[in-house]
């Protein structure tokens, strides 16, 4: 239970993330801009959307996590799932940025179809994938390793996108001689292959090394039971919805941020005509900021802990926030280097979240004698789909509760209320994921206790 997972493997596993989080990035950034400014839905509309599409596809999580414990096949539980539904996720995506001449009622019709189609899939993939960590080792440090692993790449797949969307975008739309609309629809093509063949390679290089007790049967009733009393799932599942609130008000607004408060968007401009926006890279700043958070997560855990790097780092990126505020569009020295130490500190929250959900795993495990990682898992995708849900739907109807309107030129009213969609509102989040993560008992010295228990356990089991 103690092997070393190798190089390799660790790669493969980081490449999941570096699919998903290239579609995540895409829909938690662009998606709102996408509807409001480009397909010509109101951004109201949009608000809700998410909130209805999102809210069902939250309660899905559960269901993929029990359908996976489930899962018995030659490849393991988690991983066939990545072999079956890489291209559907692709595809699905690319139908979300197809914009058909409809009417009105029609586009939002279309959106919410496409829309939630592609949250099923990005469920149906990812709760396998997140609680695929669980069963590659009983290593807690390992865990981290991979953890640490899977989000340099998953912000490496953020940058990706970050860095070449709005570029692209402007490419197939103008050199190519389309439109707008066709230009979103080109792009999203290329991130589709690139993410369906990436899941494909975790499939092939990861493996699943840690099994149920071999006198457990599969019983619903009993696992929802278990999770019901498992106090850890429900403080870490609280921290992780605020902490994503915070992330998904900061991501949805910077690109109104700069398109609408800003006098000039434009940085520079590349060979070939490639235009580069302030928006894109303040937004690939924050990327390589997340990354440094990464791999500082696990150094910085190690000596103080889990728990105290989460909130110390949840504080510290309430208040930079706060002053955020403050910046004029004059400032940008200062707007890019809070990006920086915000996106820092936010970086290495996610590491820490997915690790300590493989320990709640292992302590439902040791408390209750039942291993449920899929269903234990999908509450950390479940919280990153609430957490995204309630932000991305906040961000639409805060937009319109300050006025704004697409395209043209904004109200003082409407900018104030961009700056404190960047500033104020998200730090209310990181302040009670903060609030949250304070009453989380599972220290590492107890952890490391627990996972000794459970080898002796596994042991005697395989006599």
């Amino acid at each position: 239970m103690n092997e070393k997972i190798t190089l390799k493997e660790k790669i493969g596993y980081g490449f999941g993330d570096f699919a998903s989080s290239m579609f995540w990035k895409i829909f938690s950034v662009y998606l709102l801009y996408y509807y409001t400014d480009v397909f010509g839905i109101s951004a109201a509309i949009v608000g809700t959307m998410f909130l209805v599409t999102r809210i069902w596809d939250t309660a899905l999580d559960p269901i993929i996590g029990i359908i996976a414990d489930m899962t018995n096949t030659k490849w393991g539980k988690f991983r066939p799932y990545l072999l079956w539904v890489a291209l559907p996720f692709g595809i699905i995506g690319v139908a979300t940025f197809v914009s058909p001449e409809l009417t009105s009622s029609g586009k939002i019709a279309y959106a919410y179809v496409t829309y939630t189609l592609m949250m099923m899939v990005y469920s149906a993939i990812n709760v396998p994938y997140a609680s695929l960590m669980g069963v590659m080792t009983a290593n807690i440090k390992e865990r981290t390793a991979l953890s640490t692993f899977r989000f340099i790449f998953a912000f490496a797949g953020s940058i990706l996108v970050l860095a070449t969307a709005e570029p692209l975008v402007d490419w197939f739309g103008n050199a190519t001689g389309a439109d707008v609309q066709t230009g979103w629809t080109s792009t999203m093509v290329v991130y589709a292959i690139i993410a369906a063949g990436l899941f494909y390679l975790t499939f092939a290089w990861t493996r699943e090394r840690v099994s149920p007790p071999k006198e457990q049967k599969t019983s619903l009733k009993t696992d929802l039971k278990n999770l019901a009393t498992n106090k850890p799932w429900f403080i870490l599942l609280g921290a992780g919805v605020s902490t994503l609130i915070f992330n998904s008000l900061r991501d949805g607004s910077a690109i109104y941020y700069f398109k609408y408060y800003f006098a000039d968007q434009q940085a520079f401009k590349l060979p070939f005509n490639i235009i580069i926006n302030y928006s894109t890279l303040y937004l690939v700043l924050g990327q390589g900021a997340n990354i440094v958070g990464v791999i500082l997560a696990k150094p910085v855990s190690d000596r103080i802990g889990k728990k105290r790097t989460f909130l110390y780092a949840m504080l510290i990126a309430a208040l930079l926030s706060c002053v955020f505020y403050i910046f004029k569009d004059t400032d940008l020295t200062l707007i890019f280097l809070f990006q920086a130490l915000i996106s820092t500190c936010a970086g290495s929250i996610f590491p820490l979240l997915w690790s300590m959900y493989a320990d709640i795993a292992d302590y439902s495990e040791w408390k209750s004698g039942r291993r449920a990682t899929g269903l234990i898992f999908s509450s950390s995708s479940m919280s990153q789909k609430l957490g995204w849900t309630l932000g991305g739907a906040l961000t639409g109807w805060l937009l319109a509760i300050y006025g704004f309107e697409a395209n043209v030129v904004q109200s003082a009213e409407t900018k104030a209320g961009i700056r404190m969609m960047l500033s104020f509102i998200p730090a209310a989040g990181a302040l009670l994921s903060a609030g949250f993560i304070t009453f989380y008992k599972l220290s590492d010295s107890l952890m490391f206790s627990i996972t000794e228990e459970l080898q002796l356990r596994r042991r005697g089991d395989e006599r």
